[in-house]
């Protein structure tokens, strides 16, 4: 009996010695990374840098997995629905502000364990190099409604939101700038080159080529404070006294319910990558701005976002 009591005594030691060491092993085998968009896009290549750099802070191999349909729909979808064990993790983007918001999906940022934001390349407004003021523009637009016509994208996409939040922030009708859909930010400006549309809403990357060749320039940008891409460029708030912030960003994410002790590696891996050189190079290089947030302040950050979203939606009349 003597001899029975110290062997469980001594496995019950063991036991508890072993507990923090199975915390510690994860991961232990490959993880999955799902982009909800399509292989060559900026989701895409930031969505591997990231899975490379945190291949070397996890130690085990990542494996990129292209998800798409649904404008992102089917992607976000089998993130929010895989097992929350930390193996399945994901690339979740704005598009996550607008579903439940237009009716599509009912899927929205309390769906997923934020494990940290990496990127965020706020909506800026362009005109050409000898365009108005962003004063003169909106005044234009009050006292000629329907004379200035903006693109950017497709209907009720970011480039949109940001353009009627400017609008509608300055107590202007989104219906009195009309929005000329088109098939990307691309089109848009060269329609703006060419003298067809007055205005553009797009991120600074998306425009540095054309703002570098001095055919367009940026007015402003909707974000909280000055962007690194453009330190001269002051943002809505300063230049008109109305607060607007409309983001293209992506983040890390994982199902909900992921053990604390698992979000707390990811989470500290993640932060290493977006500190380290090579992922600073890498943005830099492709102009996507860095914007880190750990998981507390990536929630914030998407609540934030929601409601500004739904905000512009609504203004639009595409909110359900």
């Amino acid at each position: 009996m003597t001899h029975l009591k110290t062997l469980a005594g001594a496995l019950a030691l063991s036991v508890l010695a072993m507990a923090p060491a199975a915390a510690q092993q994860y991961p232990d085998h490959a993880i999955n990374l799902i982009v909800p968009w399509a292989a060559g896009g900026g989701t895409d290549a930031t969505g591997r840098i990231v899975a490379t750099l945190l291949e070397k802070e996890l130690g085990q191999p990542i494996n990129v997995i292209n998800r798409t349909g649904g404008g992102g729909i089917v992607g976000h979808t089998e993130i929010s629905y895989s097992p929350p064990d930390g193996y399945t993790l994901g690339v979740i983007t704005t598009e996550l502000s607008m579903y439940h918001w237009t009716g599509v999906s009912p899927l929205n940022f309390s769906n997923y364990e934020p494990i940290a934001l990496f990127n965020a390349d706020p909506e800026a407004v362009f005109v050409r190099a000898d365009g108005p003021s962003i004063e003169d523009l909106l005044s234009e637009i009050r006292a000629n409604p329907g004379s200035v016509k903006a693109s950017g994208a497709n209907l009720g996409g970011m480039a949109h939101l940001g353009w009627a939040g400017v609008l509608v922030t300055n107590d202007i009708d989104p219906a009195a700038a009309p929005w000329v859909p088109s098939e990307g930010a691309s089109a848009s400006l060269q329609l703006l080159a060419s003298g067809a549309i007055s205005v553009v809403t797009t991120t600074m990357p998306d425009a540095r080529p054309m703002v570098d060749a001095g055919e367009v320039k940026p007015l402003i940008v909707a974000a909280n404070e000055r962007v690194a891409a453009a330190p001269d460029v002051p943002t809505a708030e300063e230049a008109l006294g109305s607060k607007w912030a409309a983001y293209a960003w992506r983040g890390i994410a994982a199902p909900k319910g992921l053990p604390d002790d698992v979000k707390a590696r990811l989470s500290d891996a993640m932060a290493k990558v977006v500190e380290s050189q090579e992922f600073k190079d890498f943005m830099a290089q492709r102009n996507f701005g860095i914007d880190y947030r750990d998981a507390a302040g990536f929630a914030a950050f998407m609540e934030d976002a929601d409601a500004s979203i739904g905000q512009a939606l609504q203004a639009v009349g595409l909110a359900k």
